[in-house]
């Protein structure tokens, strides 16, 4: 391609409103440009890119079987309604109506398009199994985008749905998928990691999470030390390795505090650290009480306290799935708090809290503990479980920290972050029984088809793979994604006739031996301004033609990745360019 005829449109500035690098690099080396908040327009540089990824993808999902499909963003109510999501889904389904007031959304996914299309095409188990994809563009109404492509309301997704007779086949097909997408993040260049994750709102009994690891990542990852143990921080279960002792060495005691203002102050108390300390959050329980007000009934929902560790994070998502307490997890209002207990949240602790109580492990296994006393100005010390608030449920709700055993028993867990960039899911019968999809099994008796789903966020990898490959002068792009594998660079192009037939030369010859080439021929462009923004760009590979080099037979060579360059023989360049350029 020549530059001359292909927009280059690099930026020298950093915009204001990009915050991680690869934001920040896309908008600079001219892949994307916004156009309101959570939507980008794609500009050719970036888009040659993103074909790269959906190609690498492409290419693994036909050599698994897979069929692909194409189905419309736009998706009726009906269908929604019948899985039971129209209403379970939240804010992030944009609903819209059309000319006629009927009801539709824009595809955040499509599990319930594929079960409808599946269960009218596919009638007997002699039919599975199969798996159906697709490269789409998906829409999110995110309360909050950012991070540019890397969490934008519309994006560009692969999905594939597997079908099946049974459980057996089902999970042959999850294993398949797992090897498939382990193939396509390998062949992109990705530093990335499976692990064992929730199934969130999509649904079903088993999924795994592909995380390309940055430090941008808004998720945490945790990793054994001496295994092969991963898991989202969501899941992991924290494990605990001091052993509880009902020994009791102090008295309870009423100390006041009104100059600190929660347990943290009352960490400076002599000898207390935060890991003697208990915190409480007051979150709403499963089900609603109705009270008797007068002439009226009053609809209120019961309170539960989740007592924690000072040190420690409650885990949303283990919470919420505990029997009692209301999912998704709701915390109760300030103005109920105070209104119900009489104090500031930072205040409360267990005794005398007459509420359910749910410790996690770590926090129960605490003696001669700190705490709030559940008024203002003052916490208690010395306090010890069976003494002071023996009524206690004890469950897993904190989030794994660094350093914690291993759930599987092997050494520590290390902590990273991770960018999700791909899910799959082992759905069962969930969406098929909703939605009616079943076949006839070999007894010839209907039943439910099993489901597997299996995700990718295409528009994502591209962010997630800058996030990786950068440095001070621009993106690094590994061979398999960069928007050109060669910039070809001319010194002096409209001075030097020398030049300019010898660039037109290696052009010609590189794009027939299939090379991709940004041949960078505009008029009066600088050396400099050329050689900025090609590093910037991120091209992986660049040769440089001028008079004083071509007099000895010459060209400059460099890969990006390195800092210096070498000179090529000319009549060897492109037998040097085969055996050092992946293609």
């Amino acid at each position: 391609m020549r530059a001359s005829k292909f927009l280059v449109a690099t930026k020298k500035e950093v915009p204001s409103d990009a915050e991680v690098i690869s934001h920040q690099l896309m908008l600079r080396a001219g892949m994307i440009r916004k156009l309101a908040s959570g939507l980008y327009t794609w500009l050719p540089m970036g888009l040659r890119v993103l074909r790269k990824v959906e190609a690498i993808i492409r290419e693994e999902m036909d050599r698994s079987g897979a069929q692909e499909v194409l189905m419309p963003i736009t998706q009726p109510a009906e269908l929604w309604s019948k899985s039971g999501r129209w209403e379970e889904y939240g804010p992030e389904l944009l609903r819209i109506k059309d000319r006629h007031d009927r009801s539709f959304c824009l595809g955040p996914t499509h599990e319930e398009v594929i079960t409808d299309l599946v269960g009218h095409e596919i009638q007997s188990y002699k039919q599975l199994p199969v798996t159906f994809y697709q490269i789409q563009t998906k829409f999110r109404d995110e309360r909050r985008p950012r991070f540019g492509v890397m969490r934008s309301r519309e994006f560009l997704m692969k999905d594939a749905y597997s079908f099946h007779a049974s459980e057996e086949s089902l999970c042959r097909t999850y294993e398949l998928m797992h090897q498939i997408y382990t193939n396509i993040f390998k062949r992109i260049g990705l530093d990335f990691r499976s692990v064992l994750a929730d199934t969130g709102s999509i649904g079903g009994s088993h999924s795994h999470e592909f995380h390309v690891l940055a430090a941008s990542g808004e998720d945490a990852i945790a990793f054994s030390t001496k295994s092969d143990f991963a898991a989202n921080i969501e899941t992991t279960k924290a494990v605990n390795l001091e052993k509880h002792t009902s020994s009791n060495r102090q008295q309870l005691q009423e100390v006041e505090t009104s100059h600190r203002h929660n347990v943290a102050g009352a960490n400076k108390l002599p000898d207390i650290d935060k890991t003697q300390t208990i915190k409480i959050i007051i979150v709403l329980a499963e089900s609603d009480k109705t009270l008797s007000d007068g002439d009226q009934d009053v609809l209120i929902s019961p309170l539960v306290a989740l007592v924690l560790r000072g040190d420690h994070e409650l885990n949303a998502v283990k919470s919420q799935k505990i029997s009692g307490i209301k999912s998704p997890l709701t915390l109760a209002s300030q103005e109920v708090i105070k209104k119900q207990f009489g104090c500031d949240i930072s205040l409360l602790g267990p005794v005398g809290l007459n509420i359910t109580m749910i410790a996690d492990h770590a926090a129960r296994q605490l003696i001669d503990f700190t705490c709030g006393a559940n008024k203002d100005g003052f916490h208690f010390t010395g306090v010890n479980w069976e003494r002071d608030c023996p009524d206690v449920r004890v469950e897993d709700i904190r989030n794994a920290i660094q350093g914690d055993p291993s759930p599987d028993g092997q050494g520590v867990l290390d902590i990273k972050r991770g960018i999700e960039v791909g899910h799959i899911f082992q759905l069962g019968a969930k969406y098929s029984k909703a939605m009616n999809a079943t076949v006839l099994n070999e007894e010839g008796k209907e039943q439910p088809m099993f489901m597997g789903c299996y995700g990718i966020g295409v528009s994502r990898i591209v962010a997630a793979a800058i996030e990786q490959n950068n440095d001070t002068s621009g993106i690094t792009w590994p061979d398999a994604l960069a928007p050109f594998q060669i910039a070809l660079i001319p010194v002096n192009l409209q001075k030097s006739e020398q030049v300019k037939e010898v660039c037109e030369k290696i052009y010609s010859e590189l794009v027939g031996l299939g090379f991709d080439v940004l041949f960078m021929d505009q008029d009066k462009s600088r050396l400099g301004v050329m050689l900025s923004d090609v590093e910037l760009i991120g091209l992986p590979h660049r040769i440089v033609v001028g008079e004083r080099t071509l007099e000895q037979g010459l060209v400059e060579y460099r890969n990006r990745r390195h800092s210096e360059s070498q000179n090529v023989s000319l009549a060897d360049l492109n037998q040097f360019l085969l055996q050092n350029i992946k293609r």
